[in-house]
């Protein structure tokens, strides 16, 4: 009878530990989630081609999703009958110093695409022919854009960053964030933007 229940105890061991995975091994504690980085600040800078003066927009909204509204500023208004090169920043600056998550963007490039959506008679905002502006598909993701301005003009426009959109679905790699899907990282809208 104690011969039985050796055996079987040993049984008993020996299928418990052959259930066991190399997983197991390799990681012993839980596996750390990989958390969303906070953002805190969007910045798109448009420089003019051949001279003058770049225009920011910036949205910053240091408490996260605290109480306080974020800060939206627009330097000023952008000048008639010019090109702009614009460039879009991320940061997190709740950290010090501040985290840049447009590396992380551009690391994730396959996985991220910047929307701009205007309202009023603005011009479209289109995407930049630099190659490092797409991702090794050859899907843009965005970071870089072209402003061109032939008319006076007044609107809104807004900056949309989604993660994991259907960069092949119609219209997308144009622009178009109707059929993009995907989640939103950010979301920032630019209130009285003028061309004059």
């Amino acid at each position: 009878m104690i011969n039985l229940k050796v055996k079987l105890v040993a049984l008993l061991v020996t299928i418990t530990f052959a259930s066991c995975n190399n997983d197991d091994a390799a990681a012993p504690f839980p596996l750390p989630i990989n958390e969303e980085e906070v953002i805190t600040t969007v910045t798109a800078v448009y420089t003019p081609q051949g001279g003058g003066t770049a225009i920011t927009l910036r949205s910053r909204d240091l408490d996260g999703d605290g109480p306080n509204a974020p800060v939206v500023t627009v330097s000023g208004a952008f000048a008639l009958n010019k090109t702009y090169d614009g460039l879009v920043t991320i940061l997190n600056e709740t950290k010090n110093p501040a985290s840049d998550i447009t590396t992380e963007v551009k690391e994730e490039a396959a996985d991220h695409q910047l929307f701009y959506q205007k309202t009023g008679n603005l011009p479209n905002v289109t995407y930049s022919s630099n190659v490092n502006n797409f991702d090794a598909n050859g899907k843009p993701l965005g970071l870089q854009s072209v402003f061109t301005t032939t008319t006076a003009a007044t609107g809104i426009l807004k900056i949309t960053l989604r993660h994991l959109p259907n960069k092949s679905a119609a219209g997308v790699s144009g622009g178009d964030i109707t059929n993009a899907g995907g989640a939103t990282d950010f979301e920032v809208i630019f209130n009285g933007i003028s061309v004059q």
